[in-house]
């Protein structure tokens, strides 16, 4: 489709940028993710629809005609955080600096505004493209009028409609009725979600024919359907989106003006926006004391005093533009020779694996892609399904060839999640060495704090590139293709497109490192040569005595029948407790405990913190809160360890297999995931039992040792307070200490 408009909903794409990118700021302290995040678009757009017409379209502040439909209209959703909320001037000045024509109409949402705008088009014979990621826009999809959302580089039109909703664009508003919306407090109908609604307007075609026949619903949701048909006519008008907003200009008069230069390079200049600016500038933009440029964690220019170096500033290498077009496959003999050639002579070049499994013990090389300064990164198809190639290179024989390459131990390689690729190799009989540079750990050393650091994340942050995401070559959900399953024209660009984001990352990451001498000692003699050792201990695993975990099972299950009954009793009748809707009747209104705090639909929290402060203080009115926290936490030990421990035993190697994971903990900790094994109690017996499925083989012995508070010691060393000084040295409770000081109380109080 080439559309002639593109209508933007502007407010959808600032929400989703805003909690898409980390919180950017620049040298001022000023929030600039969402804008960066938002103006990224934009320029997308016109880079993917040369010659369409862009309309930007936001809501309004303040009420629109919903809620005077609807008093309650949002009334569940959390006011908006100051740091988004200072974006939206600067964003809109940005918009209009651009030329783009800007659409706020008060009273209307920009849903409204966009529909009316979009039957406009379609009338007068136009091709319309809606940009947003809001689902109520799919009712809008027709003949000339089509979605796309261009954060996931999805185009949706019937079919894809069709195919995401499972019912036909003209059916969405009734889907929507039905389903309700929990975000804009919009009822439904109780109990129906989005497969119920489909499956009803597949039979009965719409909500008035649902509706006419309610008495024929059976069971439980059928009285739900009957309850709500006096709500589900006001729900149909809230979701239904106003293709008549008296917009005082046509669609045919929002013409694009010519941008205005300056006003873009004053604005870029103070958000720090450097690329964009240099673009402006026809050249390299003059340094600033930026300490962020709002695209990045991490600057072209950034102020490294602020990372203990010297103050001087970074200056980046020019960011390259990934074509996917150009791009080379390898596969022939002579071409993969060409290859393993240019590699060996390469100062550093990156790699990429591309597998079956996100499983590192299971997962088969499909293909591997590679990436040389100054040349078309390279992707080689190894074992993709036979019909979707017509000609690649046997796996055995070509990873033979290049196993001398991957085990030299030279540091040339580069990779992004390095540990993942050496586990692969390694099921292939290749032990990967000479690994110079991970950009996860370089991301993950520079700044730990920043939300993501996987490949799509940083390319967008430091690259502005937005990577081609895995959905879209494979597919989503049960009907997601494993890679082999990808035809070549599709898997190729996708995957070189890793290796070369991999090796531009680095490029721009490298320098902010050299200019932090102790943030690169961390990476350098820390970090990196973590590398093979957590893959070797993913790999070995840890052996589990399952037999002593069914009888832990067995032991906690009769310890939860036991809690079960005493909860029956304190509450003086039988309910369920994993029921928070029960649970909240019998604890505030039946026991009258105090409501400490609610959930956002207004409703008693029954959360874990309010029952520990229940527990605490009203344990003499009612012993309750207290079982049900010991019951969620023995529930939690019995199915979490006791029974899926011995699910997660590894056919062939008899032991658990954790992932350890070195970029996720602000504080430079180790995590670990599938499954967790740092989080099994220590401090109750039942936990302790659990700890001990963990055993050493025969003729060996485990160890366990553990820093003692070491993050408190650093702290009681470094400050020299003698509060603390005095804690450690006594052997007091640290924790008890510090409380008995902040209330002044004596220490032996």
């Amino acid at each position: 489709m080439k559309p002639d408009y593109i209508l933007v909903d502007g407010s959808s794409y600032l929400f989703r940028a805003y909690h898409a990118l980390p919180p950017l700021t620049n040298a001022h302290g000023e929030a600039t993710g969402a804008i960066y995040g938002v103006v990224n678009m934009l320029r997308r757009l016109h880079r993917d629809y040369p010659g369409a017409q862009v309309v930007v379209v936001f809501d309004p502040p303040g009420k629109t005609f919903r809620d005077d439909l609807y008093p309650e209209y949002k009334a569940h959703r959390p006011p908006m955080p100051d740091d988004l909320r200072e974006q939206i001037e600067p964003l809109l000045d940005v918009i209009r600096a651009m030329g783009l024509p800007l659409i706020i109409e008060p009273g209307f949402e920009a849903d409204d505004v966009i529909g009316t705008l979009a039957t406009q088009g379609r009338s007068g014979g136009h091709e319309v493209l809606i940009s947003t990621g809001d689902k109520d826009m799919a009712q809008l999809v027709g003949p000339h009028i089509t979605l796309v959302n261009t954060m996931t580089n999805t185009v949706m039109d019937a079919e894809g409609v069709f195919a995401k909703f499972g019912v036909r664009p003209d059916q969405i508003i009734d889907y929507l009725t039905l389903v309700g919306d929990s975000v804009d407090n919009v009822p439904g109908v109780d109990k129906v979600g989005p497969k119920t609604a489909a499956k009803w307007l597949a039979e009965h075609e719409s909500l008035d024919a649902i509706m006419q026949g309610a008495d024929s619903f059976k069971g439980k949701i059928g009285e739900n359907l009957r309850t709500a048909l006096d709500h589900l006519p006001l729900s149909k008008q809230l979701v239904t989106i106003r293709c008549d907003v008296p917009i005082p200009e046509k669609i045919d008069a929002l013409q694009q003006a010519e941008p205005d230069a300056e006003a873009l390079r004053t604005w870029f200049a103070r958000l720090e926006f450097k690329t964009w600016l240099r673009e402006l500038s026809g050249g390299d933009a003059a340094p600033t004391s930026s300490q962020s440029e709002a695209s990045k964690s991490a600057p072209n220019q950034i102020d490294a005093s602020t990372a203990n170096a010297d103050a001087t500033k970074v200056a980046l290498p020019p960011i390259p533009v990934f074509d996917p077009a150009q791009i080379e496959v390898i596969q022939t003999e002579t071409s993969l020779a060409q290859w393993i050639e240019r590699l060996q002579k390469a100062e550093r070049w990156a790699v990429d694996t591309e597998t079956t499994s996100l499983d590192g013990l299971e997962a088969q090389i499909v293909g591997l892609s590679f990436a040389i300064e100054g040349q078309l990164p390279a992707y080689l198809p190894l074992a993709h399904d036979a019909e979707l190639v017509d000609v690649q290179l046997a796996r055995d024989e070509t990873l033979a060839q290049l196993k001398p390459l991957f085990e030299d131990p030279e540091p040339r390689k580069v990779g992004q999640n390095l540990k993942y690729d050496m586990g692969v190799l390694a099921n292939h009989g290749i032990a990967l060495r000479g690994i110079a540079e991970d950009t996860m750990l370089e991301s993950y050393v520079l700044d730990s704090t920043a939300t993501r650091h996987d490949l799509d994340s940083l390319a967008t942050k430091y690259l502005h590139h937005a990577m081609v995401a895995f959905e879209d070559v494979a597919g989503k959900g049960k009907n997601q293709l494993t890679f082999n399953q990808i035809a070549l024209e599709q898997a190729a660009p996708y995957a070189a497109e890793d290796a070369w984001a991999t090796l531009a990352l680095h490029a721009q990451l490298a320098p902010h490192l050299r200019s932090a001498p102790r943030l690169e000692q961390v990476y350098r003699e820390i970090e990196l040569p973590l590398i093979p050792v957590l893959s070797r201990m993913e790999r070995i695993g840890i052996l589990v005595d399952a037999q002593h975990l069914q009888e832990q099972s067995a032991v906690l299950g009769q310890r939860l029948v036991e809690l079960e009954m005493k909860a029956h009793e304190a509450a003086g009748q039988v309910f369920n407790l994993s029921s928070p809707k029960q649970l909240q009747e019998i604890l505030f209104d039946q026991l009258g405990l105090p409501v400490l705090k609610k959930t956002p639909k207004g409703q008693p929290s029954t959360a874990e913190e309010v029952l520990e402060q229940l527990a605490e203080e009203h344990s003499e009115q009612s012993p309750l809160p207290g079982l049900i926290l010991e019951q969620r936490g023995l529930s939690k030990l019995k199915s979490t360890y006791a029974d899926r421990l011995p699910e997660q035993i590894h056919p062939k190697t008899g032991r658990v297999h954790t992932s350890f994971h070195q970029a996720v903990t602000a504080t430079g900790r180790l995590s670990s995931s599938d499954p967790n094994l740092q989080n099994i109690p220590i401090r109750t017996e039942e936990g302790r039992r659990i700890r001990q499925a963990f055993v050493a083989p025969q003729g060996m012995r485990m160890v366990s040792a553990d820093y003692s508070q070491i993050e408190l010691r650093i702290m009681a060393h470094l400050s020299e307070d003698e509060g603390l000084l005095h804690a450690f040295n006594q052997g007091d409770d640290v924790h008890r200490a510090t409380r008995l000081r902040c209330l002044g109380l004596p220490p032996k109080w």
